[in-house]
């Protein structure tokens, strides 16, 4: 776009009535602006009257395209005596307001703390200035927490200390984090290991514990290793030998059992996993009554070897979970408030876990296919509650001369 001769008003008006249906359009900006202060100084806009200037107006808008908002702007830059250019873009910056300085004296304080926290380096900064009287911590002082951390990020900050940052843990999405509701319902268990100790770098055997949260029935199992391959086929067995539907699995946050493939089991069992909460440590706790109670009371402390894992699972399941489903009589709570309103666990009535499971309404919903409350009759009754306890104690004697003889040898 280039300025031709000194135009008059008459013709600049002919020439608009002659391009009424005629659009221009600038293409480089830097032109036009040249172009549009060259031609303000030729017609001399300062000295026209107000009709000069709207007929101006629109011939400048008619040449380049403008909108009548920015040929007003450039016309008011002329009016004022600037120069109608284009500016150079000039990006907007924040003032810097911590230094070199402030960034090498952060490093040098966080490496002789060790990299603390934000709000404990915060505090350490404060300190320095106002109750020691460092007076170059003044700007330091006043860091907020989340300004520290940018300073942390620095490439001036990095360039004088470098800090490694163990990996952090992630969030497992297996198991929901909240405590059962069976609502009077068999098969919520709560499942928990026990481990017989170490002995010179030998392991010990792993003790798996499952309790029935409603009728305490309880089945307990045995494996070498708590890996997935050694539990799985361990858990698989506890939950074939209860009588009734599984509905729950409830555990600690171990890696035992908070991981892919048992939830795939209990995905494929339509089971529902939920496992401990944070600062709840009685979510648990029945289980874990139960390990002392009945595995720490017949297995003891001693170290027993893994080796022996498959001995102690059979003797479990033949002559352990039978006795202490039908024969051995376990206390009931009953929770009762008292004028304060705080809830008390009182145990009234002691009863076997078959006795409870038998009490509840709706018993043959809950059994599996194949599985009578006649069957469970004729099991419970087949023996004493002392007969089998002596054959459960008789076995275990036996088991454990089988754990010394081995020692020996």
């Amino acid at each position: 776009m280039q300025a031709g001769e000194r135009m008059s008003l008459e013709q600049i008006q002919a020439f608009l009535e002659a391009s009424e249906e005629v659009e221009f359009t600038a293409r480089n900006k830097e032109e036009v602006y040249g172009w549009v202060n060259q031609t303000l100084r030729q017609i001399r806009y300062q000295e026209l009257n107000r009709s000069g200037r709207g007929l101006v107006r629109r011939y400048v808008a008619k040449m380049t395209g403008l909108s009548r908002a920015q040929v007003t702007r450039l016309l008011g830059f002329y009016l004022r005596g600037e120069e109608v250019k284009l500016k150079p873009y000039r990006r907007r910056r924040f003032r810097q307001r911590y230094t070199r300085k402030d960034t090498e004296l952060l490093a040098a304080m966080d490496e002789a703390h060790d990299t603390l926290s934000g709000p404990a380096t915060q505090k350490i900064l404060q300190r320095a200035c106002y109750d020691f009287g460092d007076v170059q911590y003044q700007r330091l002082a006043e860091l907020s927490v989340a300004q520290l951390y940018r300073l942390r990020k620095s490439r001036a900050y990095r360039q004088l200390l470098a800090t490694y940052q163990p990996t952090r843990p992630t969030k497992v999405a297996i198991g929901e984090r909240r405590r059962p509701r069976p609502e009077g319902r068999p098969g919520f268990l709560r499942v928990d290991t026990v481990h017989q100790g170490d002995l010179d770098g030998v392991k010990g055997v792993y003790h798996i514990n499952s309790v029935d949260e409603v009728t305490q029935w309880e089945n307990v199992g045995a494996a070498a290793q708590i890996s997935e391959a050694y539990l799985l086929p361990v858990l698989e067995d506890l939950l074939e030998q209860y009588p009734f539907h599984i509905l729950g699995f409830h555990s600690d946050n171990g890696s035992e059992f908070i991981n892919h493939t048992l939830a795939k089991l209990l995905n494929k069992l339509l089971i529902d996993q939920t496992k401990s909460r944070p600062r709840h440590s009685n979510d648990n706790g029945q289980v874990e009554s139960k390990n002392a109670a009945v595995v720490r009371k017949h297995m003891g402390y001693s170290h027993i070897t893994a080796g022996h894992a498959a001995e102690i699972g059979a003797f479990y399941k033949r002559y352990l979970n039978p006795y202490l489903n039908f024969h051995r009589p376990c206390g009931v709570p009953t929770e009762v408030a008292d004028g304060k309103g705080k809830v008390k666990r009182v145990y009234r009535w002691y009863a076997t876990p078959w006795e409870i499971l038998r009490q509840l309404p709706g018993l043959a919903g809950y059994l599996k296919a194949g599985v009578t409350i006649e069957t469970l009759e004729q099991l419970a009754g087949a023996q004493t509650d002392t007969a089998a306890a002596a054959e459960m104690q008789a076995a275990k004697q036996k088991l454990f001369a089988t754990f010394q003889r081995r020692q020996t040898a």
